[in-house]
């Protein structure tokens, strides 16, 4: 575990004050990794010392026996507060291929420590800053909120059957041919698929975002309204599970994005759009919630500054999702109702983001082309 050189002073009060996960068992060839920094586990390695106190993300992949160095398998893991000077131990669970706690073990590495010292690699300091820029607003509180209660983040959902299925007698019951019979045409093969739902215990706990973005007894004219502007629906969001603090919101869009970036979760990044698709079209709560929004131009900076810039190009489109999103936010800001210093602050993001990744944000926004939506059942235009 190579790490760059640090000022001597740092080092020791790091190795005093920092925190060390202990990790015991990992086969060779493990890929191990803290946050932003990840490594081949070789046959000295035991954990990292010299942790920042705070919320840290450990990951892992299994190797693929006869496989090279870049073959694993999905990659899993979970997030965890550290305290100055605390020990963490966890060990390798070969059925599961990730690493697991193990509390009982804490207090004998506790007290023997320096013992572990040569087989402990340093936390890669130099990354430490650019960790705490995407993690800012997720604390201790906000992390066991949002882990799945199985304390497991997984790459690949684990899902089951939502129906037996596996004899003949239960495909029979619902209509289904028996396995062995042929399958006729494409369709029939999807329609055979059994359907699926995640494993109870092991979904990340997002707030469910509200399917129907206008209230019970909208009017044709206020499904449109609500359709445009998003704000009811974010009302809804902030209500459901942030009504005493909104701000934490951002720490559900900074756990998303990194369960994506790190922990190659897919579904996290879908979320992640939905949400600030949700953010950056509620004009109303724009003027609201200023403060929410002037750090959501903060978060969204450090956030971006990991992405190449055509990664939200729809392949089939071409159309880019965030600057569609990004653009009707822009026109959201510069309303009279908008905080002088919420309305430059989006200003010199627009002209940051216009800079570095050639985006144009000056065409005129899909939002003021007409809007078809869909009225609610038994509503009729006249």
């Amino acid at each position: 575990m190579a790490a760059p050189r640090m000022e001597p002073e740092l080092a020791r009060q790091l190795f005093f004050e920092g925190a060390a996960v202990v990790v015991l068992g990992v086969p060779q060839g493990t890929e191990f990794g803290i946050d932003y920094s990840t490594w081949a586990v070789g046959p000295k390695f035991r954990g990292v010392k010299m942790i920042p106190p705070g919320v840290h993300f450990l990951h892992c992949s299994a190797g693929r026996a006869g496989g090279g160095r870049e073959e694993t398998g999905p990659r899993t893991g979970f997030f965890l507060s550290l305290q100055r000077r605390e020990v963490r131990v966890l060990r390798w669970d070969a059925a599961g291929e990730a690493v697991v706690p193990a509390p009982e073990e804490d207090e004998a590495f506790r007290e023997n420590l320096r013992e572990m010292d040569p087989f402990l690699g340093p936390y890669p300091y130099a990354s430490l800053k650019k960790w705490v820029s995407l993690t800012s607003f997720i604390s201790e509180a906000a992390m066991r909120k949002l882990q799945p209660e199985s304390g497991r983040i997984c790459a690949f959902s684990e899902v089951l059957p939502v129906l037996a299925g596996r004899h003949t007698r239960d495909r029979a019951e619902q209509g289904l041919p028996p396995l062995g019979s042929e399958c006729r045409s494409y369709a029939e093969g999807m329609a055979r698929l059994p359907q699926m739902k995640p494993k109870a215990g092991t979904e990340i706990r997002f707030t469910e975002l509200p399917k129907r973005t206008y209230p019970s007894g909208a009017t044709p004219e206020e499904v449109t309204r609500h359709s445009m502007d998003l704000s009811y629906a974010l009302e809804k969001v902030i209500h459901h599970r942030y009504a005493s603090q909104p701000l934490d919101l951002l720490a559900e869009l900074q756990f998303a994005f990194i369960c994506f970036l790190i922990g190659n979760v897919y579904d996290a990044f879908e979320h992640w759009k939905r949400l600030l698709n949700i953010l950056c079209r509620a004009e109303d709560a724009i003027g609201k919630y200023q403060e929410l929004y002037i750090n959501l131009i903060s978060v969204l900076y450090h956030q971006l500054s990991e992405i190449p810039a055509d990664f939200f190009v729809d392949i089939v489109s071409q159309d880019n999702f965030l600057t569609s999103t990004l653009q009707v936010f822009f026109s959201c800001t510069c309303s009279a109702a908008v905080d002088g210093t919420l309305r430059r602050k989006a200003e010199k993001f627009k002209a940051h983001l216009t800079k570095k990744f050639k985006w144009d944000f000056e065409a005129e926004p899909e939002d003021c082309a007409p809007v078809v939506v869909e009225l609610p059942e038994g509503v009729q235009v006249d």
